[in-house]
């Protein structure tokens, strides 16, 4: 997988102030050490052979307010979640289909898929947002059976490269539908079951890619390309659905 001459990739991080910088390394014969800000607002550092780790995470910390400054000027081209308001009349999404939100009071708090509306029942005095907090706990439920479905059948993809299976970790995340642990561990955001079953494939697909490819480079996209043709395809449509 490895050219001879390099290093293998690893995962560091520095602390800048409260906010922790997570880094692919990357050491080979080179001259000088350069820092990549990628789009999905993930850090490549190359470094030449004979640099020590302090010393590399000296630089590193040096540049953290223009590694930052990079990562925010990205993020606003990352997609977003518009805001809600959790009214009846309102659509909300479900594995890619639109659910018309039908809220009423009742003599307890239960949310209930049927006919086409999330059917809330609420008892309170602030029915919004109950059924925000009854909404985000049933999305949490049924995303927590469905990616670990989803993820038993990618794995079964990767069964050449003889890798442990990961840990599954459902965690929401402001600004990534998932993203890959140097210790194995892949976490998913919860919001990507409101997109069809092939963007949650996807998604957890582009993340076991990179227990292979730490980083998007070519090998990374021909492996992802490999397991899913037309993942391009379905990238679209969560940026779609959820933006």
């Amino acid at each position: 997988m490895f050219k001879s001459g390099q290093k293998q990739l690893l995962m560091h991080s520095i602390n800048y102030g409260t906010k922790e910088l997570f880094f692919e390394l990357k050491q080979s014969e080179r001259k000088s050490l350069a820092i990549e800000v990628y789009p999905d607002n993930s850090i490549k550092v190359l470094a030449p052979l004979k640099s020590t780790l302090p010393e590399i995470k000296k630089v590193v910390l040096k540049k953290s307010r223009w590694i930052i400054k990079q990562q925010n000027y990205f993020e606003q081209f990352l997609p977003k979640t518009p805001e809600r308001e959790y009214v009846s009349g309102e659509t909300h999404y479900y594995l890619g289909k639109g659910y018309l939100l039908k809220i009423r009071p009742g003599t307890e708090n239960k949310v209930k898929l049927k006919g086409g509306c999330f059917n809330i029942e609420y008892c309170g005095e602030n029915p919004q947002q109950i059924t925000k907090n009854l909404l985000a706990k049933w999305y949490y439920q049924h995303a927590e059976k469905k990616f670990f479905y989803v993820a038993e059948g990618v794995f079964q993809k990767f069964k050449e490269f003889e890798i442990e299976q990961p840990i599954l970790e459902i965690r929401r995340m402001s600004k990534r539908w998932g993203s890959c642990h140097k210790s194995g561990k892949i976490s998913v955001n919860p919001e990507i079951i409101k997109a069809p079953t092939k963007c949650i494939e996807y998604v957890i697909i582009h993340e076991m890619c990179h227990l292979v490819q730490f980083n998007h480079n070519k090998e990374f996209y021909n492996l992802l390309s490999q397991k899913m043709p037309n993942w391009e395809k379905w990238k679209n449509r969560l940026e779609k659905n959820l933006s």
